[in-house]
């Protein structure tokens, strides 16, 4: 969320200022908690083909999107991105043929300082004239301990695409809502934003807040 530590390149003054009804397992309740996130991009390949997968959609209301780069003028500055839409197709056989998708409006981005807002969406940064959206598709989904997964997948930033592993946990399930805290750390040079300028970082951590809602069973497909 395509999303953006020392080259965002904008004057001292600004960055001297932070960034603005079935019962289900307890296992699989977590397991489906766990895959209902999102971070920071998302259509999904293929619907998976098990007669047992099931759509979750990410709420763009209550998911959170933050970022943060560390900066040599002052500890971090930190901002947000909106979410505009996100789906995860389980497939309750198999989870790692599960998939993951969103899209997050690159113009949402808000550090608090509006003039540095301005800057980010132009063309030193994310160019939201150009690519309005950040997307992100998994490519491959594995478990790494119980309540512990890793999504790699393409994240797509101002038109460039690069591969991105995503660290998912702390989940929890509530009938027909999911949540999952995601995070990973990407490099903003990978992804076509070179601006060299006053000593804003080139690493950007990023952490997701994600809500799935799992839709009535006879809501027509998205």
């Amino acid at each position: 969320m395509p999303l953006l530590h020392s080259e965002l390149g904008l004057p001292a003054r600004l960055y001297d200022r932070p960034f603005g009804g079935a019962r289900v397992q307890p296992r699989k309740r977590l397991q489906v908690a766990i895959l209902a996130l999102l971070a920071v991009a998302l259509a999904a390949p293929e619907p998976c083909s098990s007669a047992h997968a099931s759509a979750w959609e990410l709420d763009p209301a209550a998911t959170r999107i933050a970022f943060s780069v560390k900066n040599l003028s002052v500890a971090h500055v930190e901002g947000t991105f909106r979410l505009t839409s996100g789906r995860v197709v389980l497939d309750d056989g198999d989870l790692s043929r599960s998939t993951i998708e969103a899209v997050i409006d690159a113009g949402s981005v808000d550090t608090d300082e509006p003039e540095r807002d301005a800057h980010l969406r132009s063309a030193d940064f994310l160019d939201v004239a150009r690519y309005p959206t950040i997307a992100f598709r998994s490519t491959r989904i594995e478990q790494a301990d119980g309540d512990h997964w890793k999504v790699t997948g393409d994240l797509t930033v101002r038109g460039t695409t690069r591969s991105v592993i995503l660290d998912v946990q702390r989940s929890t399930a509530e009938g027909s809502r999911a949540s999952a805290h995601v995070s990973t750390t990407i490099e903003r040079r990978d992804f076509g934003i070179t601006y060299s300028g006053f000593a804003v970082g080139k690493q950007v951590a990023i952490t997701i807040d994600a809500v799935g809602i799992k839709p009535p069973a006879d809501a027509p497909p998205g």
